[in-house]
């Protein structure tokens, strides 16, 4: 086992490392053997009002944060960037500890959320308003203002691009931020907190809170002097968190959330391509990722000769130690490892031909065989529900009419690929999917510069690109009167 120093396990409130109010503290636990690693301060409500009132103090009109160009706070998040790169190989190791994915993956995550703390440096001097030719004899423009101070809630399945996702267009935008790590994952933000008080960011701006989501979860997002909350996480979780903004005030809410995303393979693809690329799509992470592809519809003249690639790949995916050369390492944690298997279970009790996979592997750590399904039926629970694990379904169809319609059969909408030679088809596809992401001929193929988010359950507003910053952002209109014109 690789030894990782874990060098910091206390709470991040004002540039200061300090212990939760109530001295308690959680184990985060290694997924691969199921041990603990090491004990972390355990933030409730006392600490997040202390987190608040310090990113509100960070966020007065007269503060070192306000008052600061707006080309320094781009030049604050280079200088990050440049921090977390010079440290990838450490952030990766500490996150495949914590997590479980495997360590090559984790150190190209590090690389990844560095890009999106560039692109929104870039975006911190470029926040303009516009003039407005109103009727009357005024002049009207629009000024854009952070929103304030913000609650941001992280996964664990991609903690340190998660992480840049929220704090990037925040503090781009020129808000202060609270962050509530998960409590599975809570060691990677709290190292890059470490680099933030390094860079100069000033006291307040950013806080890090780890604990749990019923106790400074829930604090956080029912504060009132919150004014914003962001959430990456379940559908059901996002209830909660919408209900809890609206309680106390109506806070501004970014949600993504859960999703059981289409991928539709037309017979007139390149069967390997399409199915190394739906295989990439379905087990990306171990399958926990909100977008997955792992509902996989193929048209009936390939179906066939796609299931048997699709069991080939599947039977060929390396899983183990996530420090070695493999593609795939353990689930998160019990809980998750659990509901997995079930679901599972459930698959072959309903009939699903299981052609790969089909429990887990070893009695140590939670690890689970890559599982693909065939002859799967839309109304089976492994075809509804969200499983977040390493499962792939695949479906038959006939028409393109059908194609659409089962795709969008669903209650969630954050992600849909089609894999098809035909331009028309695909674009055709892409117009009557509902779904925030639509990729052709690729998958998951997400970047700084690109919208992300969903439709119906899968949540509201979107992440990442121009759109990312301005949910940060409120527009307040300005309009002058001018002196009447005297008459010559």
């Amino acid at each position: 086992m690789v030894k990782i120093d874990v060098k910091y396990t206390k709470l991040f409130i004002n540039n200061e490392w300090v212990d939760a109010v109530s001295k308690k503290t959680f184990p985060t636990i290694n997924p691969q053997d199921e041990t603990v690693i090491v004990q972390v301060a355990e933030g409730d409500k006392a600490d997040i009002d202390k987190a608040v009132a310090a990113a509100k103090k960070a966020f007065s009109r007269y503060s070192e944060w306000r008052t600061m160009d707006a080309s320094q706070r781009g030049l604050l998040l280079l200088k990050l960037a440049d921090l977390i790169e010079s440290q990838a190989r450490y952030l990766a190791e500490l996150e495949t500890l914590d997590c479980g994915k495997p360590v090559r993956k984790a150190e190209e995550e590090v690389y990844y959320s560095a890009s999106v703390l560039r692109y929104y440096a870039g975006k911190a001097d470029k926040i303009m308003g516009n003039t407005i030719p109103a009727d009357g004899e005024v002049i009207s423009f629009t000024m854009k203002e952070p929103v304030g101070v913000c609650g941001q809630i992280i996964p664990w399945n991609y903690p340190i691009p998660m992480l840049s996702w929220k704090i990037a267009p925040a503090l781009a935008a020129g808000c202060t931020v609270i962050v509530k790590p998960a409590e599975q994952t809570p060691l990677t933000a709290l190292a890059i907190a470490a680099l933030i008080k390094e860079v100069g960011f000033p006291p307040g701006v950013v806080n890090i809170v780890p604990g749990y989501g019923p106790t400074a979860g829930a604090a956080l997002t029912h504060h009132p002097d919150v004014d914003k909350v962001a959430f990456t996480g379940s559908t059901e979780v996002g209830r909660l968190v919408l209900g809890a903004a609206s309680a106390v005030n109506l806070k501004r809410v970014t949600l993504e959330l859960g999703g059981k995303s289409p991928l539709v393979v037309f017979d007139d693809a390149d069967v390997e391509k399409a199915a190394q690329i739906a295989h990439a799509a379905a087990f990306a992470n171990g399958g926990q990722c909100c977008c997955a592809g792992t509902r996989t519809y193929v048209q009936a003249g390939v179906y066939d000769q796609f299931v048997q690639k699709a069991a080939e790949i599947a039977q060929k995916r390396s899983v183990g130690n996530p420090f070695d050369d493999v593609q795939q390492g353990p689930q998160i944690d019990k809980e998750m490892y659990e509901k997995v298997l079930a679901y599972i279970e459930a698959g072959k009790k309903a009939g699903a031909r299981c052609i790969a996979g089909g429990g887990k592997v070893g009695d140590k750590g939670y690890y689970i065989k890559p599982t693909v399904f065939a002859d799967v039926k839309d109304d089976m629970k492994i075809a509804r529900e969200e499983i977040f694990g390493p499962v792939q379904s695949i479906f038959k169809f006939n028409t393109f009419e059908e194609a659409v319609d089962r795709a969008n059969d669903t209650n969630y909408g954050l992600g849909a690929g089609v894999i098809t030679n035909d331009i028309t088809r695909a674009l055709t596809f892409a117009k009557h999917v509902r779904s925030g992401s639509v990729w052709v001929n690729t998958y998951d193929h997400v970047t700084a510069q690109t919208p992300f988010g969903g439709f119906k359950d899968s949540g509201l507003g979107r992440e990442l690109g121009e759109d990312g910053i301005n949910q940060y952002l409120e527009c307040k209109t300005v309009t002058v009167a001018l002196p009447k014109v005297p008459q010559l």
